[in-house]
């Protein structure tokens, strides 16, 4: 637990400096260089993880556990992802130098990056892989998995920044609202909705989703998303309003049950999860600085959102897999 806990808190800094230099490309703050303050803190968070993996895993293996044995269960996938960054880096580096830097969309599509998407998450994951491991323990012990399951999550709403509704704000009154922004927004919240939910609904399949995981893991998600607006003063509306919504799934799922052997009430949570955020984030906006978006259309998204999280329901719980009376 104490290693659980020492990655979990080196990776909320690797994740801070992933999401700081997210802010300086937002917000215009980037120049012609590799060598910028944000990099400096994303590449600090970075060897601060991959220190104590590689030094962990040294421990290990001078100590006669062998390579299998010389990083607790669960962390081998993080020393691969510790080589993604030794291999990304350099890339990324080259990649500047022939290609030029990035902007916009670009900067979340280089194959560069994605290298090192790749690696952040093996590296992040690991306090969730070690837990599930092992049985479930009191709350304080599933911690680390929750905040590593929130490091994951957080990552591919980063490289689909485009698509969150706390880093755009498509549906408030102030905004563009044009058919192509419209549509993009539609789709980036769907989309953005069962990003969040399949891994919550993975490990709650697996009773391993303590209670008050999920308004942890959205509440972390949406602050760090409301870094990436750049288009005026951090969005608190939005993430607030994200934050009730998961707070709202928190509190239907005690009174649901949804447990493996309760297929009903598994399937009707899964229905309700996204249509909870996606809800809570249209009424805060409405409540606040208004909606621009039609009854018909951000109705129909809050449907579409849990018809979506009703189908995922079937691929993190096939039917064959319900155990009535288990």
């Amino acid at each position: 637990m104490r290693f659980d806990w020492a990655v979990t808190v080196l990776s909320a800094l690797f994740c801070a400096g992933v999401f700081v230099d997210g802010w300086a490309h937002t917000h215009g703050r980037v120049d012609e260089s590799f060598f910028t303050p944000w990099h400096a803190a994303l590449y600090a968070g970075y060897l601060a993880t991959a220190a104590l993996l590689v030094g962990r895993a040294a421990w290990g293996w001078r100590r006669g556990d062998g390579w299998r044995g010389a990083v607790p269960a669960g962390y081998g996938l993080s020393l691969i992802g510790v080589a993604c960054w030794i291999v990304g880096g350099p890339f990324d580096a080259l990649w500047h130098t022939v290609f030029g830097f990035e902007a916009d969309v670009e900067a979340l599509m280089s194959p560069a990056h994605t290298i090192l998407a790749l690696g952040f998450g093996l590296m992040a994951s690991g306090p969730m892989r070690a837990a599930l491991a092992r049985p479930r323990g009191r709350w304080l012990d599933e911690l680390p998995l929750v905040l590593s399951l929130t490091f994951v999550i957080s990552i591919m709403t980063f490289f689909t920044q485009i698509a969150h509704p706390a880093a755009n704000l498509f549906a408030d009154r102030w905004a563009p609202q044009t058919y192509e922004w419209t549509a993009l927004g539609v789709t980036g919240t769907l989309l953005t909705a069962a990003i969040v939910s399949a891994p919550l609904l993975l490990l709650l399949r697996h009773v391993r989703l303590p209670p008050g995981a999920i308004t942890i893991v959205v509440t972390v998600n949406a602050i760090a998303m409301g870094f990436l607006f750049g288009a005026g003063a951090y969005p608190r509306t939005a993430v607030v309003a994200l934050a009730l919504g998961g707070l709202a799934a928190d509190i239907l799922r005690s009174a649901l049950r949804p447990l493996p052997e309760r297929g009903a009430a598994f399937r009707a949570f899964a229905f309700a999860l996204p249509a909870c955020l996606v809800g809570g984030y249209f009424v805060g906006l409405g409540a606040t600085t208004g909606l621009a978006w039609s009854t018909h259309v951000w109705i129909g998204t809050i449907v579409f959102a849990g018809v979506a999280g009703w189908l995922l329901s079937y691929l993190v719980l096939p039917p064959a897999a319900i155990t009535p009376g288990r």
